[in-house]
């Protein structure tokens, strides 16, 4: 998702519930409808959120600092996250104690057409306010479901706003309706029932956005597509034969780290694999731009220890397929000494059965790697400069 494109749709959101919110506040004091009050405070609510998701976006554009080498990326997810579990539990469960309040002391509704006449615009302004939201996923979605899609986007801004236009539109109804059966019945209570059901939504709708938040916090890898992506961009055939193992993370909504243990010939000199590792980040930009940490660490590829290993990226307990073809002739882990400092081949990270080129590690975050005389060096990120 495009942070222009969020941003619209929470510009939008937040105009259309602070009209709503000082109308069905006007409505209430008429009135005196415990659905209005719920739907005033759920605007208000609403309100919140969007200013919330706006501060976040602002904050998470701060430059990386000593402290913080990464940046604040995440910041995006941390607020969105306050938005799931403060405004949305607290405006839940106000309406849910209002309903409860309105169910055990009812009163008629007076002044019904202010209540009646504020719901149909409010109606009307979130539906137009869901139509950008829905324009602007659209521009990401694809071709995934809406529940897809909503369970895998990076940026939380869109689907924070779809729920909560869809959970706002939903709540008017009910608060439409409650009111029209308490006008009907004479009975208050069923603007209490009303209240009482907006309440139960709002909580339901927290419950989904907290889920989906977290595993955005703990950190969620690429995109199936973007993997793929990456995977085919990394081996060229030639000085890097394949790849060992391989990690992404996503350290904000548009940066995304590469990390990977990649097989280079054991012939190779420390100049041409230090080529080779330049020119495959060079690759993995070109195909996904938001690839913007990259590690790449080089390694000879043993099959007979990859065999009695694992095989990262499947379950831990899964034996790695060892009728996979070798992806260079490196000598037997059992007739040739491990170099100072070598790690593994067998995609574990730290397993006996191969040898590493002294000073062959290398990475990147925006220029291109260069060898380093200690392979310890290659886990320290640099500067947009390269240095």
């Amino acid at each position: 998702m495009s942070a222009s494109g969020g941003t619209k749709a929470i510009v939008a959101a937040l105009s259309a519930n602070l009209a709503i919110a000082v109308a069905k506040f006007v409505a209430f004091l008429f009135s005196g409808s415990s659905s209005m009050l719920a739907e005033s405070v759920h605007s208000v609510a609403d309100s919140g959120n969007q200013g919330l998701l706006l501060l976040g976006g602002k904050r998470a554009k701060r430059q990386a600092t000593p402290e913080h080498p990464f940046g604040y990326g995440r910041e995006r997810y941390i607020y969105a996250f306050l938005v799931s579990i403060v405004l949305f539990s607290v405006g839940g469960m106000f309406a849910i104690y209002e309903g409860y309040e309105k169910i055990k002391h009812p009163h008629e509704i007076e002044a019904w057409y202010w209540p009646v006449g504020v719901l149909v615009f409010a109606i009307i302004a979130e539906g137009y306010s869901f139509r950008t939201a829905i324009a602007e996923s659209n521009q990401t979605r694809g071709k995934l479901s809406w529940t897809e899609f909503i369970r895998r986007a990076k940026a939380p801004e869109l689907p924070v706003v779809l729920l909560e236009d869809f959970g706002a539109l939903v709540g008017l109804v009910l608060a439409l309706g409650g009111v029209g059966l308490a006008l009907g019945t004479g009975n208050g209570v069923w603007d209490g029932i009303g209240t009482l059901c907006i309440g139960v939504l709002l909580i339901a709708i927290a419950i989904v956005l907290a889920a989906e938040t977290k595993s955005l916090l703990l950190g969620e890898s690429a995109g199936v597509e973007d993997v793929e992506k990456i995977k085919a961009s990394v081996v060229d055939g030639d000085t890097v034969t394949r790849i060992i193992h391989m990690r992404t993370l996503h350290l904000g909504p548009e940066e995304l780290l590469v990390a990977a243990k990649i097989a280079v010939r054991h012939d190779e000199s420390a100049a041409e694999i230090a080529d080779a590792i330049n020119a495959a980040e060079a690759r993995i930009r070109a195909a996904v731009p938001i690839a913007r940490v990259i590690y790449l660490e080089p390694d000879i590829y043993n099959e007979r220890a990859a065999a009695a290993g694992t095989n990262p990226g499947k379950n831990p307990d899964e034996p790695a397929t060892p009728d996979e073809p070798a992806a260079s002739d490196a000598p037997d882990a059992s007739a040739t000494p491990e170099a100072p400092g070598g790690t593994g081949g067998t995609g574990t990270g730290g397993g006996t059965g191969s040898r590493t080129a002294p000073g062959a590690g290398a990475s990147s975050e925006t220029g291109a790697s260069s060898p380093s005389p200690a392979a310890s060096d290659a886990s320290a990120p640099r500067d947009d400069s390269g240095h």
